[in-house]
């Protein structure tokens, strides 16, 4: 299993979570749609070159953001991350996956 985080604003938060989902995210044993969230601030600055959905190149932008995190099967962690990344608003989400150990 892995443990997958990905941090998204409000406005999309729903669709992209909705998204991880139908590609098999958040499976527990006999339940589905499984996550945790958290609202929190997230920042970036657009560099030139870039083609941001909010902000201006070379300005700091502070965005009301929530980390989802959620479990998934081995077989199909990149599909998940694949499919956060096409319903993800960004033109590079941030995220974070960890392997997970089973005792």
């Amino acid at each position: 299993m892995y443990k997958f985080c990905f941090f998204v604003p409000k406005s999309d938060l729903e669709a992209t979570k909705q998204a991880v989902f139908t590609a098999g995210g958040g499976r527990i044993g006999d339940y589905d749609h499984c996550a945790w969230q958290t609202l929190g601030k997230g920042q970036f600055r657009p560099l030139e070159g870039s083609n941001p959905h909010l902000g201006q190149h070379g300005e700091l932008e502070k965005v009301d953001e929530y980390k989802v995190e959620l479990v998934c099967e081995d077989h199909l962690i990149r599909e998940v991350v694949a499919a956060m990344k096409q319903a993800h608003p960004f033109e590079e989400p941030a995220y974070e996956v960890y392997r997970l150990e089973d005792f």
